[in-house]
């Protein structure tokens, strides 16, 4: 059986970073639990208890689908009950096994086999097998399918079982795969989830018991895990906090054990109060706000270079991010991903060139900002911040606050000017095929480049990694002048626990333990 997608649209291949990473990943395989990534427990885990989490970054219209999974929660929710193929390590970012216990690429990494565990189970106790991976890979690579992973997944041409083992074919050599299946929207799920999307059955440590979209998840171990390294607690309890200051008085009652997102401007508070620890992870995710290039009045690159301009980068880090975090330049990469650009002058607040190309562009009248607290830490302190320092440069700002409940679904990517928060990518193709390439499910600032898209395809293809290097610089620029990103920070990840909770790992994938937070960590006390 195969799946043939030559036909289909595919106008993006995958990354493949370091060849030798790729080829020296064959026959690496793992027969229990000894391949968990990350540094070694100073430790022993303990069993049992409950673990309870208030997270901010969930809606009413949050989905059990893990392809339409977009937000924190559902991120979180996702890796409780689920496993994708591949993982990557917490310190390294390298690809490491999980339901693909090996891989192997052929000469041109066109061709990738993956060999798939056998003895793994779904919550359904029915066996996992290389027909559910096939028809997982199928339903994310569906143009149909909406996918949050479809842009990653875009230069697949076939996906087919070949005795037992899983064969991807791609249009161009890509030895960036394995990481690109280590995306958290592909979770692998009996008959791939078209039977049920929603069921959330899969082979994680967890098993849903109870979904209440925007109010609550709750999970009970899964007792036949195939893994013995991870889910400690006996249940996992996650209560969507989107207020700040619920979730700090939360964490401070003892109400829950863990909370994300902490404002820096309430970590001194947590730090003085009793059992209660600061978790303070470098990583990729950044705060921003975004313009739809596409879209009056911010289809002028002049309206969209004073904006970029009257922005005042240093403020927000130190007032809205408290110095949790490094500045942003306006293209989405910082030097936590491998081949980062280098050289390229920081952009700064400049009210004089603001006004010159606000001049230029013949806009007049105000513009509207929206934005919510939903967006990320601080989002209103930052537009309000934004709004100030463009009037410096004679750019009037309207800022309109939106509900928490449902930003992620009717302002962001909707509205054509609005804040934004984005978690890491495992590479720096994935970061710009999720949301920059031309036909990205994601393209949030409408950001249309044919010849980005050729760069893009022509690095994720490219052997030479000096010549990819370029090409990555070459592109960050061509975001950072034309496109319609204003990235003022990248920001440090600051959440918070109670002292009973261990063994959590810093991961510079994502946030939040990279979603699997859940997995990882146990109850002492």
């Amino acid at each position: 059986m195969t799946f043939d997608m030559s036909k289909r649209r595919a106008s993006f291949k995958l990354n493949r970073r370091g060849f030798l990473q790729g080829s020296a990943l064959v026959g690496l395989s793992a027969a229990g639990s000894g391949f968990l990534a990350g540094p070694a427990r100073a430790q022993e885990p303990k069993r049992g208890g409950n673990l309870r989490m208030g997270i901010g970054g969930g809606a009413s219209a949050d989905t059990l689908d893990p392809a339409m999974a977009t937000a924190t929660v559902a991120f979180v929710i996702a890796h409780c009950w689920g496993d994708t193929l591949v993982e990557s390590d917490p310190e390294t970012g390298e690809a490491v096994p999980s339901l693909a216990e090996s891989w192997s690429p052929s000469a041109d990494a066109r061709e990738w086999t993956f060999k798939i565990r056998q003895g793994v189970t779904f919550h359904n106790d029915a066996a996992m097998t290389a027909a559910d991976v096939v028809a997982t890979l199928r339903r994310h690579a569906d143009e149909a399918s909406q996918s949050g992973a479809l842009g990653l997944l875009s230069s697949v041409e076939r996906i087919e079982e070949v005795a037992g083992d899983v064969v991807i074919t791609l249009n161009e050599g890509n030895a960036d795969l394995p990481l690109v299946l280590s995306d958290y929207h592909i979770q692998i799920q009996p008959n791939g989830g078209n039977d049920d999307p929603m069921a959330a059955i899969g082979t994680g440590p967890y098993k849903l018991t109870a979904f209440e979209p925007g109010i609550r998840a709750t999970f009970e171990k899964n007792e036949n895990d195939w893994r013995d390294d991870r889910g400690f607690v006996d249940s996992v309890e996650i209560i969507v906090m989107n207020d700040a200051t619920a979730r700090v008085s939360a964490i401070t009652s003892g109400q829950v054990d863990f909370i994300n997102t902490v404002d820096p401007k309430t970590v001194s508070l947590l730090e003085r109060a009793s059992g209660v620890e600061i978790l303070q992870t470098a990583g990729k995710g950044f705060y921003s706000f975004l313009m739809h290039c596409d879209t009056a009045p911010f289809d002028n690159n002049d309206l969209r270079m004073a904006l970029k301009y009257a922005i005042d980068r240093e403020a927000i880090l130190q007032q809205v991010v408290g110095g949790y975090g490094t500045l942003g330049n306006d293209y989405p990469v910082n030097e936590n991903y491998a081949l980062a650009p280098e050289g390229i002058e920081q952009r700064v607040y400049d009210p004089d060139k603001a006004k010159f190309h606000y001049d230029k562009s013949g806009h007049e009248g105000p513009i509207l900002l929206r934005t919510s607290e939903a967006a990320f830490p601080g989002a209103v302190d930052a537009a309000q911040l934004f709004q100030q320092s463009a009037a410096e440069a004679g750019i009037t700002i309207d800022v309109r606050r939106e509900p928490s409940d449902g930003y992620w679904s009717e302002t962001w990517n909707v509205q054509p000017f609005c804040a934004s928060y984005w978690g890491g990518r495992p590479t720096q193709d994935s970061r710009y095929s999720t949301s920059y390439v031309s036909n990205a499910e994601w393209n949030d600032t409408r950001f249309k480049r044919p010849d980005f898209d050729e760069m893009a395809a022509k690095a994720r293809g490219e052997l030479d990694e000096d010549v990819r290097r370029s090409l990555y610089r070459d592109m960050a620029l061509m975001i950072r002048d034309e496109g319609g990103l204003i990235l003022p920070v990248f920001n440090d990840y600051v959440n918070a626990s109670t002292s009973r909770l261990k063994g959590y790992v810093h991961d510079i994938g994502n946030d939040i333990s990279n979603g699997r937070i859940a997995s990882r960590v146990w109850i002492d006390g």
